[in-house]
């Protein structure tokens, strides 16, 4: 079934000589690792500022809510910046929820990038109308070589027609099957961080991504468990995971994390694909578009994940 996005508010797509605002909405930011990405940027062809103000600490925050609300609004509203690039997750994102003026963020759409702890503003963000991308950060994937998938990044940040995510030769069927909906989704433990709050996750209609880091199988399960019981998983189009990276319970593990999530989601009816390298990954970081139309194909030798919509306008 046809999936309507008539009212998706998107933002003008990324150019060569563009100017990225580096924004820290959550831990604190180490110095070395931003310039490194800010470098990086730069030998792609942008023009990434920050304020001074972004390394500041308070506790293993970057700074005090204020002062984190205020730059990513800052970055948000300026006229000059194309988007807005988050310098890392970490933890602390979540303290900026109640603040966001959503409509006025809504008349300035600007690209807006993250991962991690991040996915809390991504959901809000979708979830109010807009899109968002899930995708390499300044001080972490920009910083080190190879960190960055820069044809998903210039796909998804600057094609304005459909297109298919250029997926890693390690994404495995879980479960066959094809469906169209909205992708959406983040990292496992802060989507699940949502339930019972006011920025719970609206997942009906949705391609349902989820991915985590040095997580062990059996908090895997009780994740994807608590979101199966709480009716979450009960109107999903298909679900893919992550890199998983090292989501393993230690050496003598005999089993699989494949085999763990199949008990648990295997019996959906909707398809299951695992290994996207999108957030926490071992390098070659995917950008994904959240908020639009989706089509996921999953057989036992190919998985294709095609974006039926542009995510940015001309």
């Amino acid at each position: 079934m046809s999936i309507s996005n008539s009212q998706l508010v998107k933002p003008a797509a990324l150019r060569p000589g563009d100017t990225l605002g580096i924004v820290a909405p959550a831990s604190n930011v180490k110095q070395a690792d931003l310039e490194a990405g800010c470098d990086a940027l730069r030998r792609a062809g942008y023009k990434p500022v920050y304020l001074d103000t972004i390394l500041d600490r308070d506790l293993f925050f970057a700074g005090s809510v204020q002062r984190r609300i205020r730059e990513l609004e800052a970055m948000l509203e300026r006229d000059d910046v194309s988007a807005a690039l988050c310098a890392r997750g970490g933890y602390g994102a979540d303290y900026l929820l109640p603040r966001f003026d959503l409509e006025k963020i809504k008349a300035h759409p600007k690209i807006f990038i993250g991962y991690s702890d991040i996915t809390c503003l991504l959901t809000h963000f979708t979830d109010a109308g807009l899109v968002t991308f899930h995708g390499p950060m300044a001080a972490k994937d920009w910083s080190h070589e190879s960190g960055v998938n820069l044809p998903s990044w210039q796909l998804a940040l600057s094609q304005t027609k459909p297109w298919d995510v250029p997926l890693n030769s390690e994404v495995i069927s879980l479960v066959d099957g094809e469906a169209e909906g909205i992708l959406y989704g983040g990292c496992l433990s802060i989507l699940v961080a949502s339930l019972g709050t006011p920025y719970d996750i609206k997942t009906a209609g949705k391609i349902l991504f989820m991915e985590d880091v040095a997580a062990k199988p059996y908090q895997i399960d009780r994740m994807l468990m608590q979101l199966k019981l709480s009716g979450h998983f009960d109107e999903v189009r298909g679900i893919i995971f992550g890199e998983m990276l090292d989501c393993v319970q230690g050496p003598t593990q005999d089993y699989t994390l494949q085999e763990v999530i199949i008990r648990v989601v295997g019996d959906l009816g909707v398809p299951v694909a695992f290994g996207v390298k999108s957030g926490h990954v071992s390098g070659g970081n995917i950008t994904l578009p959240f908020g639009v139309r989706t089509k996921l194909q999953v057989q036992a030798n190919q998985v294709k994940l095609r974006i039926l919509e542009s995510a940015v306008t001309a």
